[in-house]
């Protein structure tokens, strides 16, 4: 009964939204919906593309098909169960506070499997995600590309962040890519909110993409490990490979100060910029605007760290674009 309650909560927030008077039901059911294929699966839960039954309409429906099954009684079963569609509404929490942005997946609603009484997210269908995109075009993106997709995600985030909503998974798999080259940032199941969990909080994310203050086990850290993992992302678009495709955490760290110099893996604050004021001796002290370049030439002219460079660049005069922006870059229109 409590999941039903938050549920229709969450479709409240989103009819408040909704531009128009007409109403809607707040929560559907899954009937409504044909299944057409998987888009993506995990360990407990499945995307799935469905059309409307009744208006045709194509969405992506994000649903559990199980509940966990590692061991216990009854109890402990049901408890994890429920720990899981908790966090399946605090997505949908999430996705409401951003409804609207054209950068963010867009949520319609929440959908009821009258069977099992679950709750189901009913998304937005926007297309593949920027990993399949990446391995089957087999080449780098240009930078005019690269500059177009990346400033869409600064927006996106950047309305995250005005909500107080940190992602903790940005990565070339969280984000959708549809017609006319509009991006969208998806899969906010490992979001927090930064007034509801202050500090301890918990590690999250994936390797790849994840700050060194995440990795070093740092409980303050805030919404610029976003930022890393968008860094992380452009440089995947510049040269079509992971950045730092650590083994391990032990090994993910060593790739990044091998690159950035052991002073920055230790840098809690927004390391590419700290990258880009790095000189000779290879300290990070923050001086001036955290996207200066100034040093930058300190590292040497090594193939991965030209790549480096040019991204600091790159995402240094975007974010100064979004810094002459009154209205902050959580508002800039994507380029299309």
């Amino acid at each position: 009964m409590a999941t039903v309650s938050r549920a229709a909560a969450i479709g409240a927030m989103i009819d408040d939204h909704a531009a128009g008077s007409r109403k809607r039901r707040r929560i559907r059911s899954t009937d409504d919906y044909e299944l057409t294929r998987v888009l993506g699966a995990g360990c407990f839960g499945v995307v799935v593309k469905a059309r409307h039954r009744a208006t045709g309409e194509d969405v992506a429906l994000k649903f559990l098909v199980r509940s966990p099954d590692g061991g216990g009684d009854g109890k402990r079963r049901r408890h994890r169960a429920h720990a899981l569609h908790r966090d399946l509404l605090r997505e949908a929490c999430y996705l409401a506070a951003c409804r609207g942005h054209p950068s963010i997946v867009g949520l319609h609603g929440i959908a009821r499997d009258p069977g099992t009484g679950h709750c189901n997210l009913v998304l937005e269908h926007v297309g593949p995600n920027l990993a399949h995109v990446l391995r089957d075009r087999r080449r780098p993106f240009t930078e005019k590309e690269t500059r177009r997709v990346m400033r869409q995600l600064l927006s996106g985030a950047g309305r995250m962040h005005e909500r107080g909503i940190v992602h903790r998974d940005i990565k070339p798999g969280n984000v959708l890519v549809g017609g006319h080259g509009v991006v969208k940032l998806c899969d906010l199941g490992l979001a927090v909110s930064m007034a509801s969990a202050p500090p301890p909080r918990g590690r999250a994310g994936t390797r790849w993409y994840m700050a060194p203050e995440m990795l070093l086990g740092r409980l303050d850290y805030d919404e610029l490990v976003d930022a890393w993992s968008l860094g992380c992302v452009m440089a995947e678009l510049l040269t079509g490979e992971t950045l730092f495709p650590g083994q391990n955490s032990v090994d993910q760290l060593l790739r990044i100060s091998s690159v950035l110099g052991g002073a920055c893996v230790g840098f809690a604050h927004a390391p590419l910029a700290a990258a880009g004021q790095m000189p000779p001796t290879h300290s990070c002290q923050k001086s001036g605007s955290p996207w200066s370049r100034n040093g930058v030439e300190g590292r040497g002219s090594t193939p991965l760290w030209n790549v480096v460079r040019r991204g600091v660049y790159i995402f240094g005069t975007l974010i100064g674009d979004v810094d002459r922006d009154p209205k902050g870059f959580g508002s800039m229109t994507p380029v299309r």
